[in-house]
C-alpha cells in the first residue's frame, strides 16, 4: 500500500513517515496551536492522521489545508516525540502539494513575493522606502493624525514596532587584529533590510572576537519563506546559488545571527539530499554553517563595561529544535558581565512569530503571543530585558510587550545587541 501511494506522482505526501506516530500524545503540551486552540486537529498528531488520511484519499485537501497552514512549523513535538517522528519531514511535504494544488493566479502571487526577497535591488528600495517614512516624519504625522487606522490591524500592531533603520554599504573584508578564524558573514533579506545595525555589530563582535569576515556580494536568500510554503523548487534553486557562491571561498565557518534562516542554511544537505549532483555540497556546506553565538561563545570577547539588568532568554525555535543550539546562546548571554539571568517559564514555546505566520494567521499568533506573555509576567523575578536570536521573534515580543503596555518597563534586544552593548561596540 506504501509502495503504491508514494508512486503514484512526484507530488507524494510523506505517507510512510506518518505510520511513526502511536498517537501517544506526548507532543501536545509542547504544540503551541494545541495548547491555545485544544483542538485534536490542530496538534502534530492530529495533522499526521489528516496528512495519512488525504494520501489515502479519505479527506479532501481542503479539508487538510486549514490545519496545516494553522501550523507554526516550530518543530517542538519533534524534540519531545519518544517515537523519533519526522514531523518537519511531513509537514513540508504536505505543504508541496498544498502548494501545487493552489490556483495558476494564487502561485504567481507567491512567487513575486519570494521573488524579492531574493531581489537585491528591491529589498534596498522597501528598506530606503522605510527609511524615509521613519526619518521624514510621515511616521510621527500618521501616527499623530490616525491615518494608521486605515491599515488592516495586523500591520497597524507591528506599524508601532517597526526597527529604526540605519543601513550603510557592506564592505567585502573586515580583518580581526589577531585572527583565529575566517568566516563568511550571511546578512539575510529581511534580516539586512530591517536590521541592518543587528549585523554590523555581529561582524564587529566576530572581529573583536579574533574572526576575519568577509561578506560576499554572491550570497542570497536563504529559501526558508519559500521552502515553508511548499515552493520546494524555489527553495533548491536559491540553496544552489548560496553553496555555489561560498565555495568559492576558504571559510572555516559561514556565520549568521538569525535562528530562522540558520535553519534553513544547516538543511540544505537535507533540502537536496535527492540530487546526486549537489548531495555532497550541499551537507559541507551545512557543516560549516553555525549561529553567532557558537563561535562568541568560544572565543574571548573584550567586555568593558556591566549590564546591570535583570535578563532573560527567548529561544528562537528554529534554533533550539532544528540547529539544536541550546547552550551557546545562554552561555554567552549569562557571560555578559553584571546581568542576573531569570529564567522565562515555558521558553520553549513558540510565541507564535514563524516567519510571516503572524501575518497571515494573526489571530492564532495573538492567542500565542498572550500566552507566551502571561510566561513572562510569570517568571521569577521580572525582567528589564527579553534577550532573542531572531528578528521575526524579535518584533513578536516587541509587540507582546507592547501589547500588555509594558514598553516603558521591559526592552527586547537581540542578543548581539545587548552582548556589543558591554564590549561598548557601536552600531
Amino acid at each position: 500500500m506504501v509502495q503504491q501511494l508514494t508512486e503514484r506522482s512526484a507530488l507524494s505526501f510523506a505517507y510512510a513517515e506518518t505510520f511513526d506516530c502511536v498517537q501517544c500524545g506526548y507532543c501536545l503540551p509542547a504544540c503551541p496551536t494545541y495548547v491555545t486552540m485544544k483542538k485534536e486537529t490542530q496538534s502534530p498528531r492530529g495533522r499526521i492522521n489528516l496528512v495519512k488520511m488525504a494520501a489515502e484519499g479519505k479527506i479532501t485537501y481542503d479539508e487538510l489545508e486549514g490545519p496545516i497552514n494553522l501550523c507554526l512549523g516550530c518543530r517542538a513535538c519533534e524534540v519531545v516525540c519518544p517515537s523519533g517522528v519526522q514531523y518537519g519531514k511531513i509537514l513540508e511535504s504536505a505543504k508541496e502539494v498544498l502548494y501545487e494544488e493552489k490556483s495558476k493566479r494564487a502561485k504567481l502571487f507567491q512567487e513575486f513575493v519570494f521573488g524579492s526577497l531574493s531581489n537585491k535591488t528591491a529589498l534596498k528600495t522597501a528598506g530606503a522606502g522605510l527609511s524615509l517614512y521613519q526619518k521624514s516624519g510621515l511616521q510621527k504625522a500618521a501616527q499623530k493624525t490616525g491615518a494608521v487606522k486605515i491599515l488592516p490591524e495586523r500591520l497597524r500592531s507591528f506599524e508601532k514596532i517597526l526597527p529604526q533603520r540605519k543601513r550603510n554599504k557592506w564592505e567585502h573584508f573586515y580583518p580581526a587584529q589577531k585572527p583565529v578564524y575566517r568566516v563568511g558573514f550571511f546578512v539575510g533579506c529581511v534580516m539586512d533590510a530591517m536590521f541592518h545595525s543587528i549585523n554590523t555589530k555581529s561582524i564587529k563582535l566576530l572581529q573583536a572576537a579574533g574572526c576575519d569576515v568577509a561578506v560576499i556580494p554572491e550570497q542570497t536568500c536563504c529559501g526558508a519563506l519559500q521552502s515553508h510554503a511548499g515552493a520546494k523548487d524555489i527553495a533548491k534553486k536559491l540553496a544552489k546559488e548560496n553553496i555555489a557562491a561560498f565555495e568559492k571561498y576558504d571559510f572555516d565557518f559561514i556565520v549568521n545571527s538569525i535562528g530562522g534562516c540558520g535553519a534553513m542554511l544547516v538543511e540544505y544537505g537535507r533540502l537536496l539530499e535527492d540530487d546526486p549532483d549537489w548531495k555532497e555540497r550541499a551537507q559541507a556546506f551545512a557543516d560549516k554553517n553555525v549561529d553567532i553565538s557558537v563561535l562568541l561563545s568560544e572565543l574571548e570577547l573584550p567586555f568593558t563595561r556591566e549590564v546591570n539588568k535583570t535578563v532573560t532568554y527567548q529561544p528562537s525555535c528554529h534554533m533550539t529544535n532544528v540547529q539544536r543550539c541550546i547552550n551557546e546562546p545562554l552561555t554567552l548571554l549569562q557571560s555578559v558581565p553584571g546581568i542576573t539571568y531569570v529564567e522565562l517559564p515555558m521558553k520553549n514555546m513558540c510565541c507564535g512569530s514563524a516567519g510571516i505566520y503572524n501575518l497571515v494567521n494573526y489571530e492564532a499568533s495573538m492567542e500565542i503571543l498572550d500566552e507566551k506573555m502571561h510566561h513572562v509576567q510569570a517568571a521569577a523575578r521580572k525582567p528589564e530585558i527579553i534577550v532573542t536570536t531572531n528578528p521575526g521573534c524579535h518584533l513578536q515580543m516587541k509587540l507582546g510587550v507592547e501589547r500588555e503596555g509594558l514598553s516603558d518597563q521591559i526592552e527586547v534586544v537581540h542578543i548581539v545587541e545587548l552582548v556589543a552593548e558591554a564590549c561598548g561596540i557601536e552600531g
